[in-house]
């Protein structure tokens, strides 16, 4: 069941386009991921853009950090052209993105978006000026701009400014209170101050991260009580593995679940190696779980117990979640709603038949003990029983000729 149209009334009005992507607007939740390849490597960062774009991320945030790496956006840009990828790219700027954007034009244009963060614009006069500098940019090339606050580098004249405001208030309100209220006025002020140089509404996003959950919850709630722009979540520096996907789930999708949240990027610090797509896969998780959007089938699979000692359906399980992740990459290029099909693989009798009857197709592998034979349902009917030594590869073969004959051809 799809909780969509639900919540959909309840998000940002305002639909910021960035390239074919729309963030807002009552529409989708997007998905969005950032590279951390060195931007001057050009062939690194294209590699790793497509892997995203492959994996689902509907934005690539690149970071342009020098004259060197302004230089090679157009040349990236350039490349996921030539071989057919057309990612919206977005240039994440600090300190000297007003430099790099009128230094570099070439940069500036082949960016679908800006990212820049009121906490590093300049200081004083400087940065009103700077500040100033990348929203005329943003208008003169026709670019929508995330404003990105985070707690960690907070302009200090605000925070003071919210302290003094705070400490001279009849009731002042606890430190939390005015972290939150400097986050949240910093991102409302710099907005406006946008909108007055001449940057549409419409080409605005905001988000005001944190890395603690509750804090991260009663801002955005705040936030969307207070305005109607196009809004950005994540933790930041939400961590490695599952802390980093426990603590993101547990923010986003109570944010979620009260409609609130127009993108979305999952922050995870990457194993030693590790690859860059996961925070991509957690993402769609997260919003697929919760009935909000679809991307690839899902496979329901059992926990284990004592009848199952054998590993045989865990690895069938794996198996098949890997398998059908990949074959989607095809599956979306030729079929229509295939995202929405379910899988089962159970481990024993027990729950093992009628979860996989609930599933559009499910095979209940034999617990330790049991017959030596496995039954496979589609559509809630069994249809055949297989055994042996190859019954992945015939699993798989079932699942290929379920999607050709129930899922019709993209025209």
């Amino acid at each position: 069941m799809s909780l969509n149209n639900s919540f959909k009334q309840r998000r940002s009005s305002v639909g910021v386009q960035v390239g074919s992507v729309t963030i807002g607007g009552n529409g989708a939740v997007v998905v969005q991921s950032m590279t951390n390849t060195d931007t001057v490597d050009t062939t690194a960062t294209t590699a790793q853009i497509v892997q995203l774009a492959r994996a689902g991320s509907e934005l690539v945030r690149i970071t342009v950090n020098s004259p060197e790496a302004a230089k090679s956006v157009p040349i990236i840009h350039q490349q996921l052209e030539q071989i057919g990828c057309h990612v919206p790219l977005v240039g994440d700027f600090h300190f000297n993105g007003h430099k790099l954007l009128t230094e570099y034009p070439d940069c500036a244009k082949a960016l679908s978006k800006y990212r820049i963060n009121p906490g590093n614009v300049g200081k004083g006069k400087k940065r009103d000026e700077q500040f100033a500098t990348l929203i005329e940019t943003a208008c003169k090339y026709d670019k929508p701009v995330r404003i990105g606050v985070n707690w960690g580098s907070l302009d200090p004249s605000m925070l003071a400014r919210i302290m003094d405001e705070n400490a001279n208030s009849n009731e002042p309100k606890d430190a939390g209170y005015v972290m939150r209220e400097a986050l949240i006025s910093s991102a409302l002020e710099s907005a406006a101050k946008a909108e007055e140089i001449g940057l549409n509404r419409n080409k605005i996003v905001l988000s005001c991260k944190v890395s603690g959950v509750q804090d991260l919850i009663a801002v955005y709630r705040e936030l969307a009580a207070r305005c109607d722009y196009a809004l950005h979540l994540g933790l930041t520096e939400a961590g490695m593995g599952s802390k980093g996907i426990v603590a993101s789930t547990a923010a986003l999708a109570i944010l979620l679940q009260e409609g609130i949240g127009d993108t979305i990027r999952i922050s995870l610090t990457p194993e030693p190696g590790g690859d860059r797509t996961r925070e991509v896969i957690v993402a769609q998780e997260i919003l697929q779980t919760m009935g909000l959007r679809a991307f690839v089938p899902l496979v329901a699979s059992c926990p284990g117990c004592g009848r199952t000692t054998s590993t045989y359906f865990q690895e069938l399980a794996e198996s098949i979640q890997h398998y059908v992740r990949e074959q989607m990459i095809v599956w979306r290029e030729q079929h229509e709603g295939v995202e929405n099909m379910s899988l089962a693989v159970m481990g024993c009798v027990v729950n093992g038949p009628g979860e996989s009857k609930h599933a559009n197709i499910g095979i209940s592998l034999p617990g330790s003990g049991e017959n030596p034979v496995a039954p496979v349902y589609v559509d809630g009917e069994k249809t055949v029983t297989l055994k042996g030594d190859n019954i992945a590869g015939e699993f798989r073969m079932i699942v290929d000729s379920y999607v050709q004959e129930k899922y019709p051809k993209k025209k």
